[in-house]
């Protein structure tokens, strides 16, 4: 625990001298996409989504989606460089950490970007006065848990390329579809049966859902242990193949 600590001190001190590059994305990215999308978008939608408006149904997938974007971003090329470039990693395990220690130590700074980044969303959304329920602050620990549960596999594909070309693969044809068609902007039931099944399939859907229970106040599609299960279970078995991808390349 000591040695998995101190890696997630010097991520944090790391980013003490960067973060002011984080204020955009946490905090101004935000601000827009509600008043471009849920003000701007919203007022087309007469009526709202399921008798809500659509700002304030928009929003809890909004938080769960930049959770899973920030999460994703800080385990995609920070990871490839601390292998391919400053080769960060190489010198952590010289030294007393361990290869899980190195690999626990990272990821609790990508789940406290996660929450610090859902955190933010959080209060911007209700100055916009779009919570309904005392369960909204839920969607912080809704947003580690999908931090953990997209970062882990990224991990282990970040750890397994050799090309940072691969990275923006990865975003185009995964992180991009999923944001799209995760009920983040509509009702994952417009979509055709196929493509349906598929959106139950990633996580960033039962994040959403969980986080819109959370701030209506209703019960959501599925039940509440399936959804934190299903994501428990995408976080361990990232965890086992980015493990894997960690120790091939750090233990000779």
């Amino acid at each position: 625990m000591t040695a998995t600590l101190s890696v997630l001190e010097y991520h944090l001190a790391s980013y003490r001298r960067i973060w002011r590059s984080s204020v955009l994305s946490s905090f101004v990215l935000p601000l827009m996409t509600m008043l471009g999308f849920g003000v701007g978008v919203g007022a087309y939608v007469a009526g709202g989504v399921d008798g809500v408006p659509y700002l304030d149904w928009m929003v809890p997938g909004l938080i769960a989606s930049t959770a899973a974007q920030v999460a994703i971003g800080d385990s995609a090329w920070p990871v490839f460089g601390n292998f391919e470039w400053t080769r960060t990693y190489f010198g952590q395990a010289a030294a007393p950490p361990r290869v899980a220690d190195i690999l626990a130590g990272h990821l609790a700074f990508v789940v406290f970007r996660a929450v610090t980044a859902t955190g933010a969303f959080l209060l911007i959304a209700t100055a916009f006065g779009t919570m309904h329920s005392w369960w909204a602050p839920v969607t912080v620990l809704v947003g580690a848990l999908l931090g953990l549960a997209v970062a882990t596999p990224t991990f282990a594909y970040a750890a397994a390329v050799r090309s940072d070309s691969y990275l923006a693969i990865l975003f185009r044809l995964g992180v991009l579809p999923m944001s799209l068609f995760s009920g983040v902007f509509f009702p994952v039931d417009s979509l055709p049966d196929v493509l349906r099944w598929v959106a139950y399939t990633l996580p960033l859907w039962h994040a959403v859902d969980l986080s819109r229970a959370a701030t209506l106040g209703v019960a959501p599609m599925w039940s509440v242990t399936g959804h934190l299960a299903y994501l428990a279970v995408w976080a361990g078995a990232g965890w086992w193949l980015a493990y894997r991808r960690f120790h091939r390349r750090l233990v000779v």
